[in-house]
């Protein structure tokens, strides 16, 4: 069996807040319980919001946590030719295709059907359709995935110092999702089955919000040959109204918290990790 390993992989589209450090802080707890360790992995795949500044001030803020991680850490953005070259091999065997829907035009041909995200479910406009000039998406060809995997579709999620148990797939929810963008040659759902596969990641613990995305993981997975880790969905951090903590919203951060003369010790206290010790990501 190989050695434990975990990640802890945020994009650098903003300042880190007290839900990424809630995630963080799990990762290197679990690993630690485990013997095992935790790489960190920046997801900047994001050419327009992702920015280096942004990277490097992720790196600090978890070293102001106490948190250290084995060099090299993996930048997504370096990884590009892997992306593209796992996107042509499920196009030459047919399971991929390619889209120049906009958003609006999607909205509209969907109606009230939605992905597990909210988003409007991708109506199938373009499927079939030649090569365009113009740029465009790739979009997985659902309906053929399932042919080639037809599952049933399932995966092992676990919690600390309880049992495992096997948690049903369904990748179908989520239609004919994007798997490379028109500004880079590939999508969230892309590099990180590949990645995790690359870096021999055995188990993910990661936010709730993306518990959905397990499902269509797993399928792609199964297509491109890859392992399938252990899952583990945590709780959230809410705001006053029970709102998620998100860049979006405009959190605050954990720099800002420090300005504010907040401890590393108290941010753990108030996550829920005792002990004032820095956390280290190995046994």
């Amino acid at each position: 069996m190989p050695s434990p390993r975990l990640r802890f992989a945020p994009s650098p589209n903003g300042r880190l807040h007290l839900g990424h450090a809630y995630s963080a802080l799990l990762n290197a707890t679990i690993a630690r319980a485990l013997h095992g360790e935790v790489l960190l992995r920046i997801e900047d795949i994001d050419p327009l919001r992702c920015r280096p500044e942004l990277a490097d001030a992720v790196i600090d803020d978890l070293a102001w946590l106490g948190l250290t991680f084995p060099e090299p850490v993996w930048r997504q953005s370096a990884r590009m030719s892997t992306y593209r070259a796992a996107l042509e091999s499920l196009r030459e065997r047919g399971l991929i295709y390619p889209c120049t829907c906009t958003r609006r035009e999607i909205q509209a041909a969907s109606g009230a059907a939605r992905d597990p995200d909210g988003a409007p479910l991708y109506p199938g406009t373009c499927r079939g359709k030649p090569v365009p000039e113009a740029p465009h998406a790739w979009r997985l060809d659902i309906g053929r995935a399932l042919a080639r995997c037809p599952g049933p579709h399932a995966y092992t999620a676990f919690a600390p110092g309880e049992p495992d148990t096997v948690r049903t797939a369904e990748p179908a929810r989520w239609g004919d999702a994007v798997l490379g963008r028109k500004d880079v040659p590939t999508s969230y759902h892309l590099a990180v089955v590949l990645d995790d596969a690359a870096q021999g990641i055995t188990h993910v613990v990661r936010g709730q919000d993306l518990e959905a995305a397990t499902d269509l993981h797993v399928l792609l997975q199964r297509l491109l040959g890859l392992p399938t880790p252990r899952y583990h969905h945590h709780g959230l951090i809410r705001d006053a109204e029970g709102e998620k903590l998100s860049k979006s919203l405009r959190s605050e951060a954990l720099a800002a918290l420090r300005g504010r003369g907040v401890s590393p010790q108290e941010v753990r206290a108030r996550l829920g990790f005792p002990g004032g010790d820095t956390v280290g990501t190995e046994p």
